[in-house]
C-alpha cells in the first residue's frame, strides 16, 4: 500500500507500466468534470468516478476486500475517507470463495489499522492490501482507477 499527495503520483511510475497511463489520464482530464460510473480506458485500465455517501466502519468492514487480478488507484477530490487495511497474508477468515469475475475476494477478518485520505490525496492498494475504503459521516467524490496486474 502507498498513501501520497496526488501531485507525486508520477513518482511512481516505475512499479508497474499502468502506472504511467493513470498518470497520463489524470494530467490530460479535468478530474473534478468527469463523468460519474465507469469508463474502461482500454483493457488494462478502467476508471470509476464515485461520488456516494460515506458508511459506518461495520459496514464497509463487512465487504473488507482486495483483488487478485487488478491494483486499484484511489484519489479523493472531495471529503475525507477512512479506510481500514490489513495485509493479505495474515487474513485468516475468507468470506466466501474468490470471484473472479468482480475479481474480488472478501474476509470476515478485521484490519489492523485505520487512516484517513483527504482531498488531493490517494492510496495505491496492491492484490496483498485488503481494504475497506467509504468509512465516515458525510460524502465524497473519488476516484478508483482500476490498473489490470
Amino acid at each position: 500500500m502507498i498513501i501520497d499527495q496526488l501531485n507525486l503520483l508520477e513518482k511512481y511510475n516505475h512499479l508497474h507500466p499502468g502506472f504511467k497511463k493513470a498518470v497520463d489520464f489524470i494530467e490530460s482530464n479535468d478530474l473534478d468534470t468527469l463523468t460519474l460510473g465507469e469508463t474502461t480506458i482500454d483493457e488494462s485500465l478502467r476508471i470509476i468516478v464515485i461520488h456516494d455517501d460515506l458508511v459506518a466502519k461495520e459496514t464497509s468492514i463487512a465487504a473488507f476486500e482486495c483483488h487478485n487480478k487488478h491494483i486499484d488507484i484511489q484519489i479523493i477530490l472531495e471529503g475525507s475517507e477512512t479506510i481500514g487495511w490489513k495485509p493479505r497474508n495474515t487474513c485468516l477468515s475468507p468470506k466466501g470463495e474468490y470471484n473472479a469475475e468482480k475479481d474480488v475476494l472478501f474476509f470476515n477478518d478485521d484490519p489492523d489499522m485505520y487512516f484517513q485520505l483527504h482531498k488531493g490525496q490517494f492510496g495505491i492498494y496492491f492484490p496483498n492490501d485488503v481494504h475497506a475504503p467509504m468509512i465516515g459521516v458525510g460524502r465524497i467524490k473519488k476516484i478508483v482507477m482500476k490498473l489490470l496486474v
